[in-house]
């Protein structure tokens, strides 16, 4: 779980515009127009970020790994090569609502079609193998959660964990690796098993200090969190609203 939405600051990020100049919207604009130069990586970001949450939908809606691994990977791969973007306004709409909603149409209408085709145009849009999208499907919680459920937990891990991995860089790049080890179980309230006097002993450090490095650490936490949010929605006033998604689901 992320920490308490408290220690997330809002007062430099969400509010000017600019944030918002360059989002995922924007990427998967890049991404459709193939005289882009950077469609190639727009595409690989894009589905980085959400081929597990929709191959787990995918999963979860009943089709076996490799009909959900093909299904998947032609979504992205007809989605683009169909002009995806025509008519999404970068301005307006969660990308996360959307890409689920279209996904839906894909499952319902035009699988049928799809599968009488070469699909993808004989091109995979990533590797399966280095994604591992079953082996982490395998690994959920046997239980009854609707494939929307399931979208927005994966998203909301996929996120977590991306912002966790830009924290963790920017330690290391500072020196400071290990620090960001010791502290890294404090984002999710694990201080509560292991007190501050601990953690400052092991430090060598005051334990005032420790807790000043947990507030900086989860600050830049929030700061990070609401950096990748902002990528996902049209405006600083949606940012709100997908972090109260996100701690609903987390």
């Amino acid at each position: 779980m992320p920490p308490s939405p408290d220690t997330w600051p809002s007062d430099r990020l969400g509010t000017e515009r600019g944030v918002f100049a360059t989002t995922h919207w924007t990427v998967v604009l890049s991404a459709a127009d193939k005289n882009s130069p950077g469609a190639t990586k727009a595409l690989e970001k894009l589905c980085r970020t959400y081929w597990y949450p929709l191959y787990s939908y995918v999963r979860r809606k009943g089709h076996d790994a490799p009909e959900a691994e093909d299904l998947t990977q032609e979504f992205f791969a007809r989605l683009l090569s169909r002009n995806f973007p025509h008519g999404i306004k970068p301005d307006g709409g969660r990308f996360r609502s959307y890409l689920l909603t279209a996904l839906r149409h894909f499952l319902t209408n035009e699988w049928q079609r799809a599968r009488a085709e070469k699909r993808g145009g004989g091109k995979a849009v990533l590797s399966l193998q280095e994604l591992d999208a079953e082996g982490q499907y395998r690994l959920e919680p046997a239980d009854n959660a609707s494939p929307e459920t399931l979208f927005d937990r994966r998203w909301a891990s996929v996120l977590l964990a991306g912002v966790q991995q830009r924290l963790q860089r920017e330690y290391a790049a500072e020196g400071r690796a290990d620090l960001f080890a010791r502290l890294q179980p404090c984002l999710t309230g694990a201080e509560q098993l292991l007190p501050y006097a601990e953690l400052a002993r092991e430090l060598g450090q005051s334990e005032s200090a420790v807790k000043m490095a947990v507030h900086r650490m989860r600050k830049r936490y929030g700061e990070l969190l609401r950096q990748e949010i902002s990528q996902t929605v049209a405006g600083s006033k949606d940012v709100e609203e997908e972090i109260r998604a996100l701690l609903a689901v987390v």
